[in-house]
């Protein structure tokens, strides 16, 4: 990684951002911030983040033209769009808008059009201020279009085909993962196990999502799968004991509630002493 600002000799050179766009105006250096924009934009595939400038203060409303990935919901169409996605372990495989028909399958052709569908319909902004490694608070204003879409259609899904406690342990990783990557551990020890613990976590998680689009939301319409641990005839209150292929009486869950009971009655008891 080339970090030229942490090395002495660029400090004294370059104070701040105004000397570094002077620079690159000398040079003829091409960049998309401009002194009159008032912003610092950083672009990928994945998303494009805005900070210092006028965004230092954390009260100062951004301008809607500084956007680069995405429509405003308020000028989105009226009309929305509906798509299905489709994951094999955990992985988006293929995306098709019910819509008008388009159809993609190669991987990144699914992540630029995922930006594209949910960036036209103003999904993916955010507004925080976030805390960095070396212990600043830093305000930054995010477009995640395509990120967002995948995002919220992967979390639906692992809802039917992930174990209640598989899912409880990988949120913790995934916040987990987020701060490694936040903070540049990628190649961590730690990082591996979690990617690696992630990963089998997902083996199971395939099958379909329909999300409906429209002026900033992610509307879920429905999702399938052939490895759904979700059964209607267990979850109806219409049917008794879970219907023909389970075993399930009600009436079970009279010991597992006094069971679970136990140390809350022997806390309330301990408290109603030390209170009193």
């Amino acid at each position: 990684m080339i970090a030229p600002w942490r090395d002495a000799e660029f400090i004294e050179s370059f104070k701040g951002r105004t000397d570094l766009l002077a620079y690159c105006e000398k040079h003829n250096i091409p960049v998309d911030a401009k002194p009159k924009s008032n912003y610092s934009i950083d672009e990928n595939l994945y998303h494009t983040s805005y900070e210092s400038g006028i965004l230092e203060d954390a009260n100062c409303t951004y301008e809607e033209d500084m956007f680069k990935m995405t429509t405003s919901p308020q000028n989105a169409p009226e009309k929305s769009d509906t798509v299905v996605i489709e994951f094999k372990s955990g992985v988006p495989v293929k995306i098709t808008n019910e819509t008008d028909g388009t159809v993609k399958t190669d991987p990144l052709e699914i992540f630029l059009y995922c930006n594209e569908i949910a960036g036209k319909h103003g999904i993916g902004r955010i507004d925080i201020v976030e805390n960095r490694f070396v212990g600043i608070k830093s305000r930054g204003v995010y477009e995640t279009p395509g990120g967002t879409l995948l995002r919220e259609a992967h979390l639906d899904l692992e809802g039917v085909c992930m174990d209640r406690e598989v899912k409880r342990i990988t949120e913790n990783m995934s916040a987990e993962f987020t701060r490694l990557c936040y903070y540049g551990f990628w190649f961590a020890p730690e990082m591996d196990l979690i990617r690696h613990s992630i990963d089998y976590a997902q083996r199971e998680v395939e099958g379909t999502v329909k999300i409906e689009l429209y002026k900033g939301n992610c509307i879920i319409r429905g999702r399938e799968s052939a490895l759904s641990l979700y059964h209607a005839d267990l979850a109806s209150m219409d049917i008794e004991h879970g219907g023909e292929a389970f075993d399930y009486n009600p009436a079970d869950a009279q010991g597992f509630i006094r069971i679970n009971a136990t140390r809350l009655k022997t806390y309330a008891a301990l408290r109603a002493k030390v209170d009193n």
